[in-house]
């Protein structure tokens, strides 16, 4: 069959699904393009869902990866609304909710993950926020006006990303986390410690090893205290950031291999040599960490789907080649984070003067000399050398790295 006559099914339209749709074209594939999402809308980007879209700093266009005309030239059939329940991998076939029925030859799954609820009577009232799509930032906006009590269960990037828009909004509001520290899931202990008392200088009041026990609800089932222990807090509303499920039911009643996502090679690969998984959903080998890992990240979708355009066309493959990356908006603060910090031994300070206010510093995460990670706080003019540092597993002159007045860029050309 020629690659003319293929078709290609991309079942999620987000950011991974929509990239993957776009780069099969750029790549020059002529086959058919079938790009089918349960959401109705075009596909999109999701970190701004918890900064400036929360905050009313930006509309549903603004967050758009291309505007509609751009998937109509590409030729991509875009069906939004829709939502596949059944994948036959022995006729090539999608079942779709609206009982439609489509062929394949290559299918990529792009399903994302949903919001881990909380498991509690009350945790599904109706001023319990999760943050996950435009319909939920559109309806937590809402809720977030000057007075309001809020409580934020979940002291991750998503929660404290919440918690500085509502200050914002003048919202009162606590930030309740179970671990011992906050970010104890994705930091080390130093950048935790900047963000608790980032956010405790503005006003956020943030409780760590503490764990909701219970929600209070009224008559109509509104949810008007948080019981954390002994401790009780009411409560106007509620939103929790506990983490994401990743979207693999539908992989596994196919009989992918599944395990904490649907299970791929460096290449974006199932088990099954025709369907692949990128994004969220993607538990994949990662050849700049040596391990298997499922990253939550826009970066990691988008090199995700690269690869597996370039599989779907044809092409040599080449796996994702750079260490993840992500970064994350709060208050004064633009953290910038790439690498994984587990297992390092040394941590290096490189610490600037503060600029107007704000904190300006970057930490380094070495591992036998190697610096194998890096955080950059407020430092985005030097971030990019230290990406290229990090993916070289770099190994410097401590004493230099930590004084500010050597130029990364430096250290980075005496390296060859």
């Amino acid at each position: 069959m020629s690659e003319a006559t293929s078709t290609t099914v991309i079942l999620g339209a987000g950011q991974a699904g929509g990239e993957t749709a776009l780069a099969l074209r750029q790549l020059g594939y002529t086959g058919r393009i079938v790009l089918a999402g349960s959401e109705t809308h075009l596909p999109y980007r999701r970190p701004p869902l918890s900064k400036a879209f929360l905050a009313g700093q930006a509309d549903e266009a603004s967050l758009l990866i291309r505007p509609a005309d751009a998937y109509e030239k590409a030729e991509i059939d875009v069906r939004l609304g829709v939502t596949a329940t059944a994948i036959d991998r022995t006729a090539r076939t999608v079942s779709f909710d609206d009982g439609q029925t489509l062929g394949y030859d290559h299918l990529v799954l792009a399903l994302g993950g949903r919001v881990r609820p909380l498991p509690i009577p009350g945790g599904d009232a109706a001023n319990v926020y999760y943050l996950r799509n435009i319909a939920d930032a559109q309806r937590l906006r809402e809720a977030l006006a000057p007075g309001k009590r809020v409580v934020v269960v979940g002291g991750g990037y998503i929660g404290l990303e919440v918690a500085a828009s509502a200050v914002k909004a003048g919202a009162s509001v606590t930030v309740l986390e179970a671990a011992p520290r906050l970010l104890a899931r994705v930091a080390e202990a130093d950048l935790a410690g900047f963000f608790a008392t980032l956010h405790r200088e503005n006003g956020v009041d943030v409780q760590v090893g503490v764990g909701v026990t219970a929600l209070e609800q009224d008559a109509a089932g509104n949810v008007v205290a948080v019981v954390a222990g002994e401790k009780r807090l009411e409560a106007d509303a509620v939103v929790v950031g506990i983490g994401l499920i990743p979207n693999a039911e539908l992989a596994q009643a196919a009989g992918l291999a599944v395990e904490n996502g649907i299970v791929v090679d460096e290449f974006a690969r199932t088990s099954d040599a025709a369907i692949l998984a990128v994004g969220d959903c993607a538990h994949h080998e990662h050849p700049a960490l040596g391990r298997r890992i499922r990253l939550e990240s826009v970066p990691s979708a988008s090199e995700m789907a690269k690869v597996a355009a370039s599989v779907v066309h044809g092409d040599a493959p080449k796996a994702v080649a750079t260490a993840p990356w992500f970064w994350s908006d709060q208050f004064n603060a633009k953290l910038q984070m790439v690498g994984m910090t587990d297992g390092h031994d040394t941590v290096i300070e490189r610490r600037l003067p503060d600029a107007q206010g704000a904190a300006v510093f970057m930490l380094f995460y070495l591992r036998d000399g190697a610096i194998v990670a890096a955080a950059s706080i407020n430092r985005a003019q030097e971030f990019m050398t230290a990406r290229e540092l990090v993916g070289r597993r770099a190994v410097v002159d401590p004493a230099r790295l930590a004084d500010a007045a050597t130029p990364l860029k430096t250290l980075l050309t005496e390296l060859g």
